[in-house]
Order: structure tokens, then C-alpha cells, then sequence
């Protein structure tokens, strides 16, 4: 920290006397302790001195300097680490002026999982813990949907889990609708399904043409052996090949593994469109709408972009922009580092690759237009709301609560957010109902726990509402008696400054008769053809959604537990191999020591272990 109450350039051009010409990361910050910007040097006392030049600024470096009353510094050793640094901190802070990359999941990946005799297809998201052939990755859930409904027409590869496999005694559905081989009833050994396997790695890894004439010389042997159904099996087979490549969309024959990457920046707003090109194929691609630091060029946004993107995703062989970037061989040298192999950075400017780059651009600069158009509708729903309900300002950050539960059974509360950009589906939230509110069945009860434990949350985490994450406005389903009592339960907590309507349906509980209810004013309602009252039809219908969802999912989860989980040393093989050889687990609970022992992997002193923990239970 600096002394003498400087600010601004005087505070900066003090701060040159200590500086040297080390790398590192400089943090600007307010007179609130406020981190306003993060930023990397390979010369830090060269670098900070740009901002002690009076004039020469951009409208956005200069009130970021003008805020600016003390810096803090950390060198490093490499200007790589410096980048990695900067973009941890931007990640963790969110400073106001920097880019932030602010929708970040990851992307799903094809998965043929080598861990069972007979490996199985299917759709993998997250850590690469599993063994197995990783093809990806994909734009989105819905784009591996399609390709491994395609894929199982062509492969006939198993979809099941291995319990399931293991406890068939008979095809399944897959089988009769040609979509699997059933090697878990023999109709094909491990040999014949191993060339499958392979087949389907191939295509994946872009080499269809050799698949497809394997499978056209398969045909004439089958044709001219005259074993016409097997022949029409294998055309159905390559027929169904032929869809899945029409479906990638653009197939570039230069491009083998790349993504590319296209920005389109208009009116301070920004839209990145990434294509992932694998194996000469599409595999789709999403949009991203990063926070432009209240004014950052192409080239800052990009490498942000980019720095923050690959934080926790391998990046490809090569990357295609649409403008370069300030520090492109840090950023090489960064991504690189991830990869584990050289990674390459490339603003094309004709041929195969240009083309890529340029429809890319296309859909930015045409999604962002949708965005913005999207973002002024919203806006005024927003200040439609406002003005229905007399809050005094259009509410940035709406939450959204509903219940789910069957009689009691596997309750769960749910969390919605919505603000100016439409649905934070980020910010969802699902709480396990623990009190014994759920089992009885008491919304009230159920309503209690989930707003005290979500407001207890955030007094500990952000006391001072800095982060963005405390709402503007709470919609609760129901009515009078359900605003009440949250009403009361934010009181309890100190929490007494948040708008709240309680939404419930009216005469005859019909759609576009919802009465709206708030503290200590009369009930109210909309006309039939207001769109504030669709809006808020969509925000209810959004939240029922995600609870029963979330209850589907916790009931699912509830079904599949037997009380061999349970029991000491049965885990997952062994449950597996239990169920498979006597059916059910009421079966396991009935057998002796010599059945349960008749069992692979079951010796007698876990066959008595077993035994006892039924017996114990009666």
C-alpha cells in the first residue's frame, strides 16, 4: 500500500520507485478495498508505468485509474506463470474491469469405457477418471445424443451399465430394434465384439472411409452367400453410417482436430462462437458472452477468453481466431504446457481454414444480435415487474422457490434464478430436504428450512452484498400463509429489505388467474393478456421444473439402493455379482453360507458377513 493519500497517477508513479523489471501479476483496487482490475507484466515496473502517463488512455483505462487508491504486486518467476496467475485471480475476484469468461461448464464427451470385457458406449462429462477411448469434445448433450443414437444403428455397441448387462438372461430392447449385439446373452463373443469396438474407435477418430468399406465387403460376401438378412443387416448398417456423417454439418477435409474460435464485439457487448472440429468432423458448437471489463478491445477479450476457456479443458493441435491476440506466445506457451504437446494459434486468411474462421464469425455477430434483442425484451419485463409490484427499481436477480415431494417421501426444495440475460441456470440450486418437514409433509416446515439455510449462507459468505449473488426480488409459490411465513423467517435472520411476492392460482386454479400476494397489502392480480404475467407464468413453471426434476432424480437414486450397500466389504463388484446370481436382494438376505459362497468373489468369512448382517437386521 501506498502513503500520503495519493490516487491515481500520482498513487502509480510513486509505486515506480519500488518496482523492478520482474514479471508478475499487479492488482488495482478502490478506496473499498475493491479489486478493480487484475493484470500480468513481463516487466512489472515497465508495464505499471503506461498507467502513470497522464493522458493517452482509453475512456476505460481512465476511470479505472481515477478509482484506483492502492496496488498490490506478487512477482513470479516466468511471464507464463505470471498469464496462469492472472487469470486464477480474475477467476476468483471477478474485478470489474477485466474480461470474465462467465459461463464456463464442461463439455461432454463420447466415452467407450475398456473396463469390462464388453465396453460399453455412452456419453461422459467431467474428469477423464475411467478407462476407457475419450472422443470429444462435443458442443452440447444434445449433439453426443444424436451421434450415439447414430453410432448404436451402426455399431450395435451396449449402452447398458454393467450390472444390467450382467443380469440379463435375455436380449433387451436394444437387441430387437438392431441397435445392439447383445453380447450379454452370447449373440456375439468377445472377439466379434471387439471388431465392432474397433470399428466404431476408427470412425470416431475420422477414418470412415476405411469403416464404410469394410462394412460394403462384409455386404457382397453376405449377398453372394446368399445370407440375405445378414446382408440387409450390414446395409442398414451403412445406410445409417452415411446419416451420422451428413449430420457433423461442415466436415473440412484440411482440418482434421482443431477448434475455432470467432468473436464478434459491438456496442461493448461480446459474443465468442467456438467450433469444435475433430476427426474432419463438427461436433457442434456453443456460444459464449464474456463481461468485456467495461469497454476491452478484441485482442484483451480473445486472450482472456482463451486464457480462461482452456483452464480446465485439453485444448486441440490448433486453434483458429478471428483476430490475434497481445501476447500470443505466453499463451502458447500456457497452452502448451496444459496440453502435455505443442498447441498452435492461427489467424487464417484464406483457403479451408479462413472459410471455418469466417462462418464462425457469422454466427457470432448473428447470435449476438439475437442476444441483444432477447436482452431488450427481457429488460422490460424486468421494469414491467417493477412497476406491477412498486419495487423501486427493475429487479437485476429474481429467485425462484418451489417444493417437491410424493406424501412426504424424498423431499427437495428448488432455487431458480433469473435477471437481465434471462435464466442463470448456473445459479440453480436444489436442497435436500433434512428436517422432518419433508416427511410430514409441512410446505411450511419444508419452506423454513430451505430460506433459512439459503440467507444463513449468504450472511456468512457476503455480508456486505458485494458478490451479485443476494436477490432483488423472491417469488415464492404460494400464498398468503407461505409470504408470512418467509416474511417472518427473513426477519429471524435480520434479512427485512427484500421484495417478495408469493404466486398462487386463483378461481378454479386456472392458468392466468394467479393471485399475487404481499406483506401488509391486499392481493392483487394481472390481466389475462399482460406479458409481466407470462413472464412470471415462466419463472413458476421454471422453478416446479427444476424441484420435481430434482425429486425425479433423488427418487431414482432412492429406488436403486438396497441394503447391500450396507453391508462391510460389499461394494460395487461384489453387489453386482450378489445380484446377478440370486435376483433380487430379499434373495441374498434368504440364502446360507454355502450359496452366498457359490457366488465369485464371495469367500465364507464374507459369505458369514453377509449372513450375520441380515440376521442382525431380523
Amino acid at each position: 500500500m501506498s502513503d500520503g493519500g495519493l490516487t491515481g497517477h500520482d498513487l502509480i508513479q510513486d509505486y515506480l520507485k519500488t518496482l523492478d523489471g520482474s514479471p508478475g501479476v499487479y492488482r488495482m483496487l478502490n478506496a473499498a478495498s475493491e479489486v478493480l482490475y487484475v493484470g500480468k507484466a513481463r516487466n512489472l515496473r515497465a508495464r505499471v508505468s503506461n498507467y502513470a502517463r497522464p493522458s493517452g488512455h482509453s475512456g476505460r483505462i481512465a476511470r479505472m485509474i481515477s478509482e484506483t487508491v492502492s496496488m498490490m504486486f506478487l512477482t513470479t518467476r516466468t511471464e507464463t506463470e505470471a498469464l496462469l496467475l492472472e487469470q486464477n485471480l480474475i477467476k476468483q475476484l471477478k474485478p470489474r474491469y477485466n474480461v470474465l469468461l462467465r459461463d464456463d461448464k464442461s463439455f461432454p464427451n463420447i466415452l467407450i469405457s475398456t473396463e469390462h470385457p464388453f465396453p460399453q458406449l455412452k456419453k461422459h462429462r467431467g474428469k477423464r477418471s475411467e478407462k476407457g477411448s475419450y472422443f470429444g469434445p462435443f458442443a452440447s448433450a444434445g449433439a453426443v445424443n444424436r451421434t450415439l443414437n447414430q453410432l448404436q444403428k451402426v455399431f450395435l455397441l451396449r449402452n447398458c451399465s454393467d450390472s444390467m448387462f450382467d443380469s440379463r438372461t435375455r436380449p433387451c430392447l436394444q437387441y430387437q430394434i438392431k441397435r445392439c449385439a447383445a453380447p450379454c446373452t452370447g449373440k456375439i463373443d468377445q472377439a466379434g465384439y471387439a471388431t465392432l469396438v474397433a470399428d466404431a474407435e476408427r470412425f470416431l477418430q475420422g477414418k470412415t472411409t476405411t469403416v464404410q468399406a469394410n462394412l460394403a465387403a462384409e455386404m457382397n460376401i453376405a449377398s453372394e452367400a446368399m445370407e440375405f438378412e445378414r446382408a440387409a443387416a450390414l446395409r442398414d448398417r451403412i445406410k445409417a453410417l452415411t446419416q451420422v456423417q451428413q449430420s457433423q454439418g461442415i466436415n473440412p477435409a484440411g482440418v482434421a482436430e482443431a477448434d475455432v474460435v470467432a468473436l464478434h464485439l459491438e456496442n461493448g457487448q461480446a459474443c465468442v462462437q467456438v467450433f469444435f472440429i475433430r476427426a474432419n468432423q463438427s461436433w457442434g458448437n456453443r456460444d459464449f458472452y464474456p463481461r468485456t471489463g467495461a469497454g476491452a478491445d478484441e485482442a484483451e477479450i480473445l486472450e482472456a477468453f482463451l486464457a480462461q476457456f482452456y483452464d480446465d479443458k485439453e485444448p486441440p493441435r490448433l486453434i483458429l481466431l478471428s483476430h490475434g491476440v497481445e501476447n500470443e506466445d505466453l499463451l502458447v506457451d500456457l497452452l502448451s504446457e496444459r496440453a502435455g504437446r505443442k498447441v498452435e494459434l492461427a489467424v487464417p486468411q484464406r483457403g479451408e481454414k479462413a472459410e471455418l474462421v469466417e462462418n464462425a464469425v457469422r454466427n457470432a455477430r448473428e447470435s449476438l444480435a439475437r442476444k441483444m434483442s432477447e436482452s431488450s425484451t427481457q429488460n422490460k419485463l424486468l421494469a414491467g415487474l417493477a412497476e406491477a409490484f412498486d419495487l423501486d427499481a427493475p429487479p437485476q436477480r429474481i429467485e425462484v422457490y418451489d417444493n417437491a415431494h410424493i406424501q412426504g417421501s424424498d423431499a427437495v426444495g428448488g432455487m431458480i434464478v433469473a435477471g437481465a440475460e434471462g435464466f442463470l441456470k448456473s445459479q440453480y440450486r436444489k436442497f435436500n430436504i433434512k428436517s422432518d418437514a419433508g416427511k410430514n409433509s409441512d410446505d411450511f416446515g419444508m419452506m423454513r428450512e430451505v430460506m433459512t439455510r439459503r440467507f444463513e449462507r449468504l450472511l456468512k459468505e457476503d455480508p456486505e452484498r458485494t458478490s451479485g449473488a443476494w436477490p432483488d426480488l423472491l417469488l415464492i409459490d404460494g400464498g398468503a400463509g407461505q409470504v408470512s411465513a418467509v416474511g417472518g423467517i427473513l426477519a429471524e435472520l435480520g434479512v427485512d429489505d427484500i421484495a417478495m411476492v408469493g404466486v398462487a392460482k386463483g378461481i378454479d386454479r386456472d392458468a392466468g388467474k394467479e393471485e399475487f400476494y404481499r406483506t401488509g397489502m391486499p392481493v392483487m392480480a394481472l390481466q389475462r393478456n399482460d406479458p409481466v404475467l407470462y413472464f412470471i407464468q415462466r419463472l413458476r413453471d421454471e422453478a416446479h421444473r427444476w424441484a420435481n426434476g430434482a425429486h425425479r432424480a433423488k427418487r431414482a437414486k432412492q429406488i436403486s439402493v438396497t441394503p447391500l450397500d450396507d453391508i462391510p466389504g460389499v461394494g460395487a463388484v461384489r453387489k453386482r455379482a450378489l445380484l446377478a446370481h440370486f435376483g433380487s436382494a430379499k434373495a441374498v438376505s434368504r440364502a446360507g453360507i454355502s450359496d452366498l459362497m457359490a457366488v465369485p468373489g464371495v469367500s465364507e468369512a464374507m459369505a458369514r458377513t453377509i449372513s450375520d448382517f441380515f440376521s442382525a437386521r431380523g
